[in-house]
């Protein structure tokens, strides 16, 4: 039709809309068989309803003008339903993310038929159509209580589908289980405190896996060896020490899985404290020679 005159876009717009809304009707009736929310379904159900009063809302306003009531193409509906059929052949959602979708998709039309509604009405209220403009008006407001609805309550509609609820029965389709936050631990050395070697001292030590031995100008120095089980703290103790012009003394501890190799530096000497993983160290000591074997001590 061409379009000339005001009262030829007032036509426009009442055909628009009359096309968008029996399409929309259609529309509706899809949705209740893909939506589960009981809320919304009873949303959707009643709205099924004001939208079959806003035809005929609309088929009152052609006559308010004098006009036999037309639609006409509503390509902005179109498109619209086009977006949601493509959507569940082409992405092939499950039931929840198509239910998820059409929150989204119910209200892009909702707004669309709000901004519909209030482009006629502007143009009745401008010809000075009254009546057309006061039948539209009461389209809107139901439009708009529609959308309002949708928007306070897609999101925790959202979450419900999203953690896999069935929002028909409520109960969970998909189960989560946390992940055990439970384990074992291994100690991977041991304390020992107050133990005595061959003359020498050594207090809140701690050994893991180390290595060490000395070098001496002039003498040869094999270390000392013990191994030790305990269920807590150990500490080594020598026997048939060998010693020449010299007393030296180094211990190992073996407990909870950790084994050391140690030898001391000097005769009678004292050592507090120290702390050795994995480290390799040398001692000198002159003319000393000295090997000890301990086994079982604690």
């Amino acid at each position: 039709m061409s379009v000339s005159t005001m009262k030829d876009l007032l036509k426009h717009e009442l055909g628009d809309l009359l096309y968008a809304e029996q399409l929309i009707l259609k529309m509706l009736g899809s949705l209740t068989r893909e939506v589960k929310n009981p809320e919304m379904l009873s949303r959707v159900q009643e709205h099924i309803g004001e939208t079959e009063e806003q035809i005929q809302r609309l088929r009152r306003a052609f006559e308010a003008i004098g006009e036999r009531a037309k639609a006409e193409t509503c390509h902005a509906a179109v498109g619209l339903k086009e977006e949601h059929d493509s959507f569940k052949s082409e992405e092939s959602p499950s039931k929840q993310l198509l239910e998820a979708f059409d929150l989204g998709n119910s209200l892009r039309v909702e707004h669309y038929e709000i901004a519909g509604y209030r482009s006629a009405i502007a143009v009745a209220t401008a010809m000075g159509e009254r009546e057309v403009a006061a039948l539209l008006g009461e389209s809107l407001r139901e439009e708009e209580a529609m959308a309002s609805f949708i928007e306070r309550n897609s999101v925790r509609a959202l979450r419900m589908l999203g953690t896999g609820v069935d929002l028909a029965t409520g109960a969970a389709e998909v189960q989560f289980t946390p992940a055990s936050e439970g384990g074992s631990s291994r100690g991977g050395g041991s304390k020992s405190s107050g133990s005595k070697s061959s003359g020498s001292k050594s207090s809140g030590s701690k050994s893991s896996g180390s290595k060490s031995g000395s070098k001496s100008s002039g003498s040869k120095s094999g270390g000392s060896k013990s191994a030790s089980k305990s269920g807590g703290s150990s500490g080594g103790r020598t026997t048939a020490d060998r010693s020449s012009g010299s007393k030296s003394g180094g211990s190992s501890s073996k407990s909870g899985g950790s084994s050391s190799k140690s030898s001391s530096k000097s005769s009678g000497s004292k050592s507090g404290g120290s702390k050795s993983s994995g480290s390799k160290s040398g001692s000198k000591s002159s003319g000393s020679k000295s090997g000890s074997k301990s086994g079982g001590s604690r």
